[in-house]
């Protein structure tokens, strides 16, 4: 089973959150509550607590509550001890709540409801929030700009994505990391010398780099005929924390991202690092004007094979995945609408 994810990064509008004011809200709820182990609070203090705990949840969502949590210890740990002591509140309500019967069954049902929502928001901000605000720390290394946590995290959402994707068949696997708004010139000395010929890669494997009049492409891929869910992200992962030229990039005030991920059962083409989408529009001996357009593809071209000769299109050999012909034909396309002026 394939499967695709696409994050498209935007400014942040918001604010960063106040650490104390959060921690504060999540204290207000655990006061709120009973002294009495088991006894649950009313209904109407569980809608409010809901509604203040679905909040903070909110508020540490995006680069926003990224910039509050990212390198900042002590803050997640109070957060994780503040958030500890209102489950175990929920959890003790919960059993009690179960064990009881002398409520009438839509009262049961009711109260049950609206713990769940506090239950799930308290869960939301553990195992999203702070779980996320971890990978990208590692991702992004101590010290990074909001320009490059902003970035790492929409790389993170698209591992984190391609991780519950991976639900059966994942051979292979790809992100793509467009870059642009960065002000780096290609023809920096810092850059020169971080990208070698990683820009040579006609086969498009993992670590390749294209430099195009608007935006820089970065590809990170796996390929593996045997192996365990979570290998390929590993390697991923790995392959993006080594790569300094990408982190230069997103850490320049003003860069942004767009980032493509595929998970791959592979139907046509072998397992291999070239034929892992995305698979980008170049051909062997490409027009310099000709549009650069990435694509990954869930499903069969099955006339792929016709399209090649039709179009004689100019692949290198290695590439034998069906997808390679839809960037590179409708780069064809609009090289020539712009040739025509249409």
């Amino acid at each position: 089973m394939c499967g695709i994810i696409a994050v498209l990064s935007r400014p942040e509008t918001r604010s960063v959150p106040v650490a104390a004011d959060l921690l504060a809200q999540i204290e207000a709820v655990v006061t709120q509550w009973p002294l009495t182990g088991a006894a649950l609070p009313s209904d109407e203090a569980l809608v409010v607590m809901g509604k203040q705990m679905t909040a903070v949840d909110a508020s540490l969502r995006g680069d926003a509550g990224l910039w509050l949590l990212a390198g900042n210890r002590e803050f997640v740990a109070a957060l994780g001890t503040a958030l500890e002591q209102l489950q175990g509140r929920i959890s003790v309500a919960e059993d009690a709540l179960e064990s009881s019967g002398a409520l009438d069954a839509a009262v049961l049902e009711k109260r049950a409801g609206l713990l769940t929502v506090l239950r799930d928001a308290v869960w939301s901000i553990r195992m999203d929030r702070l779980r996320t605000a971890a990978a990208v720390d590692g991702l992004a290394g101590a010290g990074a700009s909001r320009s490059a946590l902003a970035a790492y995290l929409s790389i993170q959402q698209v591992f984190s994505g391609l991780d519950r994707l991976e639900v059966r068949g994942r051979d292979s696997a790809g992100v793509h990391v467009m870059v642009w708004g960065h002000g780096v010139s290609p023809d920096d000395a810092r850059v020169r010398a971080m990208l070698g010929a990683r820009h040579d890669d006609n086969l498009f494997t993992s670590g390749s780099v294209r430099i195009t009049r608007a935006a820089w492409s970065f590809v990170y891929k796996a390929a593996a005929e045997i192996g365990e869910l979570g290998d390929n992200t590993r390697v991923m992962r790995q392959a993006v924390v080594g790569d300094d030229l990408l982190r230069l990039l997103v850490s320049q005030q003003g860069a942004r991202v767009a980032v493509l991920g595929h998970t791959r059962w592979a139907s046509v083409g072998i397992i291999s690092e070239p034929n892992a989408h995305p698979v980008n529009s170049e051909e062997l001996e490409s027009n310099a004007d000709a549009a650069y357009l990435i694509a990954a593809l869930n499903g069969d071209v099955d006339n792929h094979a016709d399209l090649r000769a039709r179009h004689e299109l100019r692949l290198a050999q290695p590439i034998t995945t069906d997808a390679k012909v839809i960037p590179a034909l409708v780069s064809r396309r609009l090289a020539a609408s712009t040739k025509d002026g249409s």
